[in-house]
């Protein structure tokens, strides 16, 4: 229970980074805008780790920071743009079903009938939530959405098959710093010189760097290597939870009877998609395996400081 609870603070985190994007953020400088989320993020846990990748890491490390970062932060934050808050997120709930198949076939994680369960659970909350029909759908940003739901769940699985070799703060600076790189000239080339910000976009971005993307990556990356990703995927839930939330607070909008149960649906979600503890012999009981037949493709090393 205690790695659900620090992978459920990622989610959580980016939930509201959504609000942050929308709120405070220029709309016209994605590119920038992700550079800024990646690059002072991977710089930073670069400078806690200080270790440079070896062999294989060079090419994984580029990959992984294209898709997870790179691509990924890109496609968010034109989503967190042209869509509200509750709907931007919203479309990322479908990545417990689109993490679960794509476990399965890159990860051999067969999925329990309780993360199925979980899935259809959290998204009939996520739609009774949300898809109230009272907000205008815009065409682009939905696919934009769409979009970073596939190339994140994509990106998140091979980044739990490629987990051996690094612990997670090493790996995570790695792709954080390898995807604000590979985006810095494209964003100099499209955008031209980087835009004068607002002190409220100062404070945004710190948000975004510091907390949505330094802490929130590394236990999510954390939570892959430790459990199930059809359970990590239920806790990703979360964040169209926290979305639709802030938003009613912030507005000070009042959560009709509709909302309250999409909100009691996604909970149960996350818990019907939780680790499954087998029994030992014993009558104790022994942490889930995330792969068939005992084995675990993503397991960490002793000395894997997360």
């Amino acid at each position: 229970m205690r790695w659900v609870l620090l992978t459920a603070i990622a989610p959580v985190a980016w939930g509201a980074n959504y609000f942050v994007t929308r709120e405070f953020l220029p709309a016209d400088h994605p590119l920038y805008g992700a550079v800024l989320r990646a690059l002072p993020a991977g710089l930073l846990l670069l400078a806690l780790r200080r270790r440079l990748p070896r062999g294989a890491w060079w090419w994984r490390s580029a990959v992984l920071g294209l898709l997870n970062m790179s691509v990924f932060f890109v496609l968010v934050y034109v989503a967190s743009q042209l869509l509200p808050t509750s709907l931007a997120s919203t479309v990322m709930a479908l990545s417990p079903m689109a993490m679960t198949l794509m476990a399965w076939g890159l990860v051999s994680e067969r999925p329990r009938s309780a993360h199925l369960a979980g899935a259809v659970t959290g998204l009939a909350g996520v739609g009774l939530m949300v898809l109230t029909g009272s907000e205008e759908m815009h065409a682009k940003g939905l696919l934009v959405s769409v979009a970073a739901m596939l190339v994140s769940s994509f990106g998140h699985i091979l980044a739990k098959r490629w987990s051996t070799g690094a612990d997670v703060l090493t790996s995570t600076a790695w792709q954080l710093t390898a995807g604000g790189l590979l985006l810095l000239p494209v964003a100099v080339a499209v955008e031209g010189a980087p835009p004068a910000f607002s002190p409220p976009a100062l404070l945004g971005f710190s948000y975004t760097a510091l907390v949505a993307t330094s802490l929130a990556f590394v236990v999510w990356f954390a939570g892959l290597r430790r459990l199930p990703a059809g359970t990590v995927g239920m806790i990703g839930l979360l964040n169209p939870v926290t979305g639709v939330l802030l938003g009613t607070l912030l507005a000070a909008e009042m959560l009709t009877v509709q909302q309250v149960g999409g909100l009691v649906l996604v909970l149960t979600g996350v818990v019907l998609g939780r680790p499954v503890r087998a029994k030992r012999p014993g009558g104790t009981r022994s942490p889930a395996l995330s792969a068939p037949g005992g084995g675990h493709p993503g397991e960490p090393s002793a000395r894997d400081p997360l």
